[in-house]
């Protein structure tokens, strides 16, 4: 295969500034993703069946029938089922981190190729229109980026361009992370948060698949698809990154 002028620019810069692995800081060598190390790839847990339908989430030993996953049995899903590439722990938490808070956006590249890598995750995606979850006009501001578009659009590619991606949502109210409160604050917190975007319309025999970096107890998603169901879709479904 002949070797292209961006690649060669591209590994005379990685010989003067070596790539390190975004979770241990040691040389990203010895795997095929460009900014984890071998050791750390080999760490990741790449969610494959048997999971839980709703969240994503993997089932491990002897499987009971009508199993509850008890990261959602308490949760009342407005959508219809759920899906996540990675488990978010270690170097799966380091990538989505480093995307998030480190301006990281290298890491999209290894992101995408663990969203093909996931059994069953690009034929999940293939003829949705993917919906990313929206940040508040303060938050996109201050960061400069919405993860969750850009995630999106790792998503469409991994399935071979099948899937369109549309802004239908805004988040109206400027809410705290939530990452500190339990599931019933969260869920008070983002009560009215989201909108349809202006403009937006929606198509009801249209499946709707919205996207976030990660599932944690499902109340953001949630309140992103009741906004979808109330106007009108009746196919709603959500993919994550990373759960945990």
């Amino acid at each position: 295969m002949k070797t292209t002028a961006r690649e060669w620019l591209q590994a005379a810069v990685e010989v003067v500034f070596p790539r390190n692995c975004v979770h241990c800081g040691r040389p990203a060598e010895g795997g095929a993703l460009r900014h984890l190390c071998g050791d750390c790839e080999r760490a990741l847990h790449v969610v494959a069946p048997p999971h839980c339908t709703t969240c994503g989430h993997p089932f491990y030993g002897e499987m009971e029938a009508n199993r509850l996953c008890p990261h959602c049995d308490v949760l009342v899903p407005e959508f219809r089922e759920g899906k996540t590439a990675v488990l978010l722990k270690g170097p799966g938490r380091a990538l989505v981190h480093t995307l998030k808070y480190d301006h990281g956006l290298h890491v999209l590249e290894d992101i995408e190729a663990l969203m093909r890598r996931a059994p069953g995750y690009a034929d999940y995606l293939r003829d949705a229109v993917l919906v990313p979850v929206p940040l508040h006009p303060r938050k996109l501001r201050e960061r400069g980026y919405d993860q969750s578009l850009l995630l999106a659009g790792c998503a469409a590619r991994a399935c071979g361009g099948e899937a369109r991606i549309a802004q239908l949502l805004a988040r109206v109210v400027d809410t705290p992370s939530q990452t500190r409160y339990d599931r019933a604050t969260r869920r008070q917190n983002l009560k009215n948060a989201f909108a349809l975007a202006k403009g937006a319309t929606i198509t009801p025999a249209q499946r709707y698949v919205l996207i976030d970096d990660v599932f944690t107890t499902g109340s953001t998603l949630n309140a992103c698809a009741a906004v979808l169901r109330r106007a009108g879709a009746l196919s709603v479904d959500v993919v994550t990154f990373g759960h945990g």
